[in-house]
């Protein structure tokens, strides 16, 4: 199943032809606000209710999904968490670059052969969600911010402690994830955080519609020059290890995403800029850049 957030306040079910049902009507099952709220997005948290709510209006009017404007459907995450360098090629090639490396990245990852293990996870973040019709914004000058498309996982229950040969019980689905980054030798967290960094889209796609998140195709192109392409097979430390990783140190609740790396091809982005970023089964999402 597809979900999306659409023209700001509207809950659709997205069909296999691109079409948006308006569903707005389940989101009368959530659980009336109270304070203090209860912990966890409140979409995702609910998404069985929000699913069982399901009636024949759902098949009723459609509209095209290019026609409406797109936003994050995850939009309360206690947190959102990243993986460094979780791409052999990416830490190969792309810290080449002295943009990139900025006198850092290349000395503290120089023979490290599973980042994550050693490094760990860091984090964004949550006013930094945005979704594809809310843009990127950067700031000019001598500020270079780059794109990176990423797999982002969307967990679906709250969990502490989880083993990996658990870990994909937990998971609710999966976005494409733009992580922008400013380049410095700021701490990530600092670098990263930016409002606008950190893009989910086009929908949610629930796990039971992916076979295997471990093996999909990620595609970037800016301006129509394809610029990324690679496979999630290439990640140094997969999926499961990932929210294995995350449990021990965080308690994880509905909602929280996991960006899970960025293979190579990183590169720059200015105002004026269009990204189209994709992946097998979560369709694809156009990103304008602005300036901030």
């Amino acid at each position: 199943m597809r979900l999306c957030r659409f023209n700001v306040d509207r809950l659709g079910l997205v069909t296999p032809e691109g079409r948006v049902q308006d569903i707005t009507y389940t989101l009368n099952v959530l659980p009336t606000q109270c304070w203090p709220p209860p912990v966890g997005d409140p979409v995702v948290t609910n998404l069985d209710r929000v699913m069982t709510a399901l009636d024949d209006r759902a098949g009723t009017a459609t509209v095209d999904a290019t026609s409406v404007a797109l936003h994050s459907l995850v939009t309360s995450p206690t947190k959102v968490m990243a993986a460094p360098a979780n791409y052999r090629r990416h830490v190969e090639e792309d810290t080449l670059d002295p943009g990139v490396d900025q006198g850092v990245h290349r000395a503290r990852l120089s023979g490290v052969t599973h980042p994550v293990e050693e490094l760990g996870l860091f984090l964004k973040a949550s006013s930094s969600l945005a979704g594809p019709a809310d843009g990127i914004r950067v700031r000019g000058g001598s500020v270079r911010t780059d794109y990176e498309v990423e797999l982002a996982v969307v967990i679906g229950r709250t969990v502490r402690d989880v083993a990996a040969a658990d870990a994909m019980d937990h998971i609710a689905g999966y976005c494409i994830g733009l992580d922008m980054s400013v380049r410095g030798k700021q701490d990530r967290s600092f670098r990263k955080s930016g409002d606008t960094f950190t893009v989910l889209g086009p929908w949610l796609t629930t796990a039971d519609e992916i076979d295997d998140p471990g093996a999909l195709t990620l595609w970037l192109s800016l301006n129509g020059e394809e610029r990324q392409r690679s496979s999630t097979s290439a990640m140094t430390v997969g999926i499961p290890r990932l929210v294995e990783l995350a449990s021990q140190m965080y308690t994880l609740h509905p909602g929280d995403v996991l960006l899970t790396g960025t293979p190579e091809g990183v590169g720059p982005v200015a105002p004026g800029d269009v990204i189209v970023a994709g992946a097998d089964g979560l369709g694809s999402m156009t990103v304008e850049v602005s300036a901030a």
